[in-house]
This record gives structure tokens, C-alpha cells and sequence, in this order.
């Protein structure tokens, strides 16, 4: 298997509308994000969509992997939902299946009514929403296993895929799922920013919850641009950790 991140930015992207920050207007591609979402072509060859934001459009054009089969979601913020009408060419054969909690599904639901009227209009995308809860399921031959996840007070999904791990937007990651994942090979999780955040887990707390699950490498995607300048912000990362970047793809 291995995964390809679409985007590694927080909900504002980066660069941030309106900010001239170094950040911002740094000329390293690696510091320029669009929003978190990521591809994974797993061992059957299909492509699964993890997350699909309002930069969907964008990244697939420039996507390697820009077949997908399925689509997880992790939670309805718009910055990870808000690309899913754009799923549309994916539609034309047969309902394309979006697997999540039955309240995200119900948020997409009332976000896209069009999609779901009795007599929908010619050429709307059409879904087969998928309800998961704690139980692990198939997306064609792949076992994926729901992680319950805390975004702040917000119970959201990640995903473990194999030996591959996906968090994102957690501020919170029970002690049972850290034990759950110990020692797995590839680890993707959040981490916004070098100072503390209400809803997002710091630099710091995502380095201190990648060393209780010590996996082999862990990705850091999410960031905001209080971040840093990525080359400036990797010295402060272990040997096994590093930042995603867009378009990244890595054996998982």
C-alpha cells in the first residue's frame, strides 16, 4: 500500500488569505498546504479518498491517484467535507460509496439535499451512504478499523488501514487506541501549531502521543502557518518524524 496527501493544511490553508506573514509568503512548495485530505491505494489496487475538502477539485488534477473508489470520513467540518460534490465524475456508473458515522452522514445529508430528493436533478452526484460505528469493515478486500478519536469535546473517526494509521484533528487520543496502535509502522496525525490550541493538538502533544505509540514513522499533516517555516520547524522533530507536504506519497 502506500498513501499519497492531497493536502496537509489546517482549514485556512496555507498561504492564509489576507497574511503576509513568512509563512505565507515563503517560496518553499513545502510551505504552501492546501486543506487535509489524503489517497490510499491499497493492496487490492483501489484507491480510497480519506476526507475530501473544498481544494478536492484541485488536488485530484494533480493527484497521482486520482481514481477513487470510496470515500472515509472522519467528521463533517467543512474543510473536510466541503469538496464532495465534486465526486460527481466518480457518480456516473454507480453510487459512489461514502463510509462515516450516521451523524456526519446525516450532516452531508442536509449540506447536499439535492443529492437525496426522491427525483434528484439529471447529473447530481449519487451516494451510498455507509454507516460505521466501532466495528471494523471492508472497502472491497481492505479491512479498515474505525479509531474513536476527540476533536475537543467532538467524537470523530480515524483510521487504521494495515499498518498504517490516519488521525487528524484530534486534540484528545484515548489511552486504549494509543495501546492499539503501539508499534505500528506508519503513523499520520495532526499537529496544528507550536502553541496550544483549544480543538487541535500542539506540535508538542502530538510528538508526546506519537512516543506512547511509538510507531516506525509518523507523518505530521494539518499544520497551520503559526507553525513555522517547515525548514525551521523539522529541526525541532525526532529522527522518526516528519512533516507531510502536499503530494507526498509514501509506502505504508
Amino acid at each position: 500500500m502506500e498513501i499519497e496527501f492531497l493536502g496537509t493544511g489546517t482549514s485556512t490553508g496555507v498561504p492564509q488569505i489576507g497574511c503576509d506573514c513568512e509563512v505565507c509568503t515563503s517560496s518553499d512548495p513545502h510551505d504552501k498546504r492546501l486543506r487535509t485530505s489524503a489517497v490510499l491505494q491499497a493492496d487490492d489496487g483501489k484507491e480510497i479518498l480519506i476526507d475530501c475538502g473544498p481544494d478536492f477539485r484541485l488536488q485530484m488534477l494533480r493527484a497521482r491517484h486520482n481514481h477513487p473508489c470510496a470515500l472515509l470520513v472522519t467528521h463533517s467540518h467543512y474543510d473536510h467535507v466541503g469538496g464532495i460534490d465534486d465526486l460527481r465524475p466518480f457518480c456516473a456508473i454507480h453510487k459512489f460509496p461514502i463510509y462515516a458515522r450516521e451523524d456526519v452522514l446525516r450532516d452531508i445529508r442536509t449540506r447536499l439535499p439535492y443529492c437525496f430528493t426522491s427525483h434528484p436533478y439529471p447529473g447530481v452526484p449519487s451516494f451510498d451512504m455507509v454507516p460505521i460505528a466501532d466495528e471494523p469493515f471492508y472497502v472491497g478486500e481492505t479491512l479498515v478499523e474505525p479509531l474513536p478519536i476527540w476533536h475537543y469535546k467532538l467524537l470523530i473517526s480515524g483510521f487504521k488501514i494495515g499498518n498504517m494509521a490516519y488521525i487528524t484533528d484530534a486534540k484528545h487520543i484515548d489511552d486504549a487506541v494509543i495501546k492499539r496502535l503501539h508499534g505500528i509502522r506508519t503513523l499520520v496525525i495532526n499537529a496544528l501549531r507550536l502553541r496550544d490550541h483549544l480543538s487541535h493538538m500542539s506540535l508538542q502533544e502530538s510528538l508526546d502521543a506519537i512516543a506512547g505509540i511509538c510507531p516506525s514513522h509518523a507523518y505530521l499533516i494539518h499544520m497551520s502557518h503559526d507553525m513555522g517555516l517547515e525548514r525551521e520547524a523539522a529541526k525541532l522533530l525526532p529522527q522518526n518524524v516528519s512533516f507531510a507536504y502536499d503530494g507526498l506519497i509514501v509506502p505504508v
